[in-house]
């Protein structure tokens, strides 16, 4: 009997893993992808989860007419065992190699690195490795990277379960943990909230990630995304997602970022409830509000430039006198109106630019004014860049400063790569506070529109009142 009740046990898992595969996409209309939390990969916010991974395979689910229907793994080995049973049609970002499994032509090459906090010296080399203590993320191939190496330089590798490469950065920053293994690119986005993590080494090899494919119909569906892929690489959709996620980390060092973070600590409280109740007027996220303030001002009330901006969003004076701002140094009075003068930009960005590139454009459009914005835009289409998109216009607005082609605008020319600059550092700031500083929930947002009516953007660019470029 005992024999017998082995032999089911033994079955069950088999059953359960035939009973589980699912049908070709083609059959229920959907594509099931497996998937994990990852800053780099995919954040679950409901209708709104964002991530590289997300927005690409979205787009390959869009190619082939299908709905996405995200399962979110726990760690790469629940990653593996998705796609092993037949679960799901692909997961994500899966070093490619395994043999059991199918796998589309590499989409990110990575480097791993050995991360430490700046206040210990070393490894410098592989051989300072040998007795370390070294976390990584339970099924990551960081583990089998080191478990592999030469013996005299082979770390005791601890596997954490539950956790992704940013929560281990974190461990590292807080003294929880001596060393860690994380992909460059989480190392990349890491340093941006903590600066005290310092890369201590390289290891050797990259690692090449991509989808793969378990299941009925595997071989068929990797054709496709094979097609995808190289169709993305070819026309720029693989680019551009990238920099939406990761265009702009590398713009602040690691000073800048530790300085923002005090001031974070301690200036923001001060004016906390003041950009919540510019979220209430203009329904933009009041992390934005106080990014963009820090950039423009560094949350200085009595911030003046060369040029003649003042005040904490730093408003020229033709601006504050259409906003009807009565003093500019009046940090709620001038956090309200640049909320309300942001708001009505992205409005006036055309509707085909869709989010979050639309605010980006709004971004370098308070920069700049719209009139050199629209300059910039005809210049993208004559370019063959595409004016909707933030990728192609930060390659576009630099042009702004050369005078084979501002002589041929009207607005004339403008500091378009300090634009750029601008937009970038915002969105690192933003991140930051989004990650550190909770949302605000605002009951007014809705009706914003019908608070404080302001001239049309129209009006004042014919007006020759447009807002000049603002420098801190």
């Amino acid at each position: 009997m005992s024999k017998l009740l082995r032999l089911i046990c033994c079955l069950m898992p088999v059953c359960l893993a035939c009973c589980t595969r699912i049908e070709p996409p083609k059959t229920d209309g959907r594509l099931v992808v497996a998937i994990s939390e990852a800053p780099a990969a995919f954040q679950p916010e409901g209708a709104t989860a964002s991530g590289f991974e997300h927005d690409l395979v979205t787009a390959f689910a869009d190619s082939l007419g299908l709905k996405v229907n995200f399962i979110q793994a726990a760690d790469p080995y629940e990653l593996n065992d998705l796609a092993l049973g037949g679960r799901v049609h692909l997961a994500t970002s899966m070093p490619l190699g395994n043999g059991s499994l199918q796998f589309s032509t590499p989409i990110r090459t990575v480097t791993q690195w050995i991360v430490g906090h700046s206040d210990i010296l070393g490894p410098e080399k592989l051989s300072d490795l040998a007795g370390k203590t070294v976390e990584v993320i339970a099924g990551s191939p960081l583990a089998d990277t080191l478990r592999g190496l030469d013996e005299k330089s082979r770390p005791l590798v601890i596997e954490v379960p539950g956790v992704n490469e940013m929560e281990l950065l974190a461990r590292v920053a807080g003294h929880r943990a001596e060393l860690a293994a994380v992909h460059e690119i989480h190392l990349d986005l890491g340093v941006n909230f903590y600066p005290e993590l310092r890369p201590l080494l390289q290891l050797p090899g990259k690692l090449e990630l991509g989808w793969a494919f378990g299941g009925e119909g595997a071989a068929a569906l990797r054709a496709k995304a094979d097609a995808f892929i190289a169709s993305a690489r070819a026309d720029g959709t693989l680019a551009r997602i990238h920099d939406r996620y990761f265009g702009h980390i590398k713009r602040i060092n690691a000073a800048g970022i530790a300085k923002f973070l005090d001031d974070a600590r301690t200036r923001l409280p001060t004016w906390r409830r003041h950009f919540q109740s510019a979220q209430d007027l203009s329904g933009i996220d009041w992390r934005l509000l106080a990014a963009l303030a820090y950039q423009e001002s560094h949350w200085d009330p009595l911030a003046t430039s060369p040029t003649g901006v003042r005040g904490m969003m730093m408003l020229t004076e033709e601006t504050a006198d259409i906003l009807r701002v009565k003093n500019r140094l009046d940090a709620p009075e001038s956090i309200r109106a640049g909320a309300r003068y942001l708001s009505q930009l992205v409005e006036q960005i055309p509707a085909s630019a869709k989010q979050p590139d639309r605010l980006w454009l709004a971004l370098s459009a308070y920069n700049l004014g719209m009139g050199h914005f629209r300059g910039a835009r005809s210049i993208a289409r004559r370019l063959k860049r595409d004016p909707d998109v933030w990728y192609d216009m930060k390659q576009v607005l630099p042009q702004l400063a050369r005078p084979e082609i501002y002589a041929r605008l009207k607005s004339g020319a403008a500091r378009g790569g300090e634009a750029v600059i601008m937009v970038e550092n915002i969105r690192s700031y933003y991140d930051i506070l989004s990650r550190f500083e909770p949302a605000y929930a605002s009951p007014y947002a809705a009706q914003s529109a019908l608070i404080f009516p302001i001239p049309p953007i129209e009006e004042r660019n014919a007006a020759g009142t447009e807002m000049l470029p603002s420098v801190f």
